[in-house]
């Protein structure tokens, strides 16, 4: 039977952002039916392979021992790679199904949803995936990828340092030539995902880090990538040195990698090395906001199974007004979030299929609102199922809890929130001014829904004013950069609820409403927090 996310995701996908017509006019058609079969087959996947160890791997966790760490997970990784998961949105001259990238966000909310901790690494990889296909040689990419697209082998992402998280430009790691295209790399990496585990035989490491000439900051960072066990079947001079400790993802494996010398390649051309990793921050980025979509899809799973069971009153809970208040908010704001995400990862496949420009720029919009947005919303609603849920919730055996132990990451790493406020003002709205911002609320202004088209009028006007103050006091405006981000993440969550609703009201109207009336006025007590913040 198909999951209440997975029939959202079909009907997201099909009715909603309209992927059928988009492969259609790429000239390679996927049908509604072809869609809803693959979204059925990764929830059947989801469901019978990764929930049900879920617990049990929190509960068992990754394990580091002399320089070794084990993980929950070869059995079910194993699986992973006999179904052919990872090779699903991947290049087809690498081995991969090439299918659109929305398919692949549909299967990581699913994967995410299931167990959180086991969905990181392959979505690690799919980032690392990304950024080879665009920088590596085609040398590089035909010794790599094939076996990266099968999940033979993993990959992972090398940036932060003990000194160096959110301030890439300060980073020490050394890449020392030896000749031949060759590099030794030296220095320590911190929570690297991944890092090391059991599930593969080799790690490709995408590592940022300087040459001898490098000039200082950012602009002297290069990117390299090298393998766990090299060419030649000897290990490389990489080790763990730990894992880390952590409130949630207990069984993802957090790693301190120790570079002593690994023999590396360099990706892309010297000193560009950020540009190139971006891509897979990028890559990650969407990956993390739908982790946000999948945590608010796993609370609502387990308050919905539990406010239906637990009598009180003589009544289940879920018919008590103040709890029947929460599910609804839970259902409407992960549905607005799922739907978010969809549309976001349409512009990657509009790019790709169709190489429409205009989608670059959209999706570089939506970005940091999904990854940021999603991410606070799935924490939100996280605790709000523990309330559900009562005393329960707060006791490990229910599931709710862990829930909320895993979300909570998810506003922190891939550049935290503030950071990803930030990111949307300067480099996104003011890059242009507000060019692009202006013309998603164009958008957003032509639906039927009055309430919508102000909203969208007063945001436009919050815009305004944000573009006005970062011109003359930029620490002014990036002090109220999460407001600002906040309030258009609620305006665009009641516009792809809007849109539901108008594809099959009987389904969705009754949410919309309830969004519209009661979770729309966020995104105006926003802008009024950014007008009091500002006029202080």
């Amino acid at each position: 039977m198909t999951s209440t996310a997975a029939a959202d995701l079909i009907f997201g996908l099909t009715r909603v952002v309209g992927l059928p017509a988009l492969t259609e006019a790429a000239g390679a058609p996927l049908s509604a039916e072809d869609i809803a079969q693959i979204v059925t087959e990764a929830d059947r996947f989801c469901t019978e392979v990764l929930m049900p160890g879920a617990q049990a791997a929190d509960r068992a966790g990754a394990v580091y021992a002399n320089g070794v760490v084990t993980t929950p997970y070869r059995e079910t990784y194993a699986k992973w790679i006999e179904g052919g998961w990872q090779s699903l949105a991947a290049p087809a001259e690498h081995g991969g199904q090439g299918l659109p990238a929305s398919l692949w966000t549909a299967m990581t909310e699913l994967g995410m949803a299931a167990d959180t901790s086991f969905m990181l690494g392959p979505l690690l990889t799919a980032g690392a995936i990304d950024c080879l296909t665009h920088h590596a040689t085609p040398e590089q990419a035909a010794r790599w990828l094939p076996r990266m697209v099968s999940g033979e082998w993993t990959g992972a992402m090398c940036l932060t340092e003990p000194h160096a998280g959110s301030d890439l430009g300060v980073l020490r790691t050394r890449a020392e030539p030896l000749g031949n295209g060759r590099y030794a790399l030296t220095g320590q990496k911190i929570f690297i995902t991944w890092g090391e585990h059991d599930c593969t035989e080799n790690i490709v490491y995408l590592v940022l880090a300087r040459l001898p000439d490098a000039p200082p900051g950012s602009k002297g960072i290069s990117l390299f990538a090298c393998t766990k066990v090299k060419e030649d079947g000897s290990r490389n001079a990489i080790r763990c040195g730990g894992i880390e400790r952590k409130m949630g993802i207990h069984a993802s494996p957090t790693c301190i990698m120790l570079f002593e010398g690994a023999e590396a390649e360099m990706v892309g051309e010297p000193h560009r090395g950020l540009p190139a990793m971006f891509a897979m921050m990028n890559n990650a980025r969407l990956g993390v906001g739908t982790q946000g979509v999948a945590h608010g899809a796993a609370a609502l799973r387990l308050a919905e199974a539990y406010a239906a069971q637990r009598i009180q009153g003589g009544r289940p809970i879920a018919e008590h007004p103040d709890v029947a208040r929460m599910l609804m908010e839970m259902r409407s704001i992960t549905l607005a979030a799922r739907l978010l995400a969809l549309e976001t990862a349409l512009c990657v496949d509009r790019h790709a299929l169709l190489g429409d420009a205009a989608a670059q720029n959209r999706l570089a919009l939506l970005t940091p609102i999904l990854k940021a947005w999603c991410t606070d919303r799935g924490v939100e609603t996280a605790s709000t199922g523990i309330q559900v849920h009562g005393g329960m919730g707060f006791v490990e055996d229910a599931g709710a809890a862990q829930v909320l132990r895993d979300a909570r990451i998810a506003p922190i790493y891939e550049g935290t929130n503030g950071i990803q406020a930030i990111d949307l003002l300067v480099r996104k709205v003011a890059k242009d001014g507000g060019a692009e911002m202006r013309a998603l609320l164009a958008e957003v202004g032509r639906s039927p829904d009055a309430r919508l088209r102000a909203a969208a009028e007063a945001f436009g006007a919050v815009t305004g004013r944000m573009l006005e103050v970062q011109g003359r006091d930029a620490e002014a405006a990036q002090s109220v950069a999460v407001a600002y981000l906040d309030a258009a993440g609620w305006l665009l969550g009641g516009w792809m609820l809007a849109r539901a609703a108008a594809e099959d009201p009987s389904a969705h109207g009754a949410t919309a409403e309830f969004y519209l009336r009661r979770l729309l006025p966020r995104a105006a007590a926003r802008a009024a927090e950014i007008e009091g913040a500002l006029a202080a």
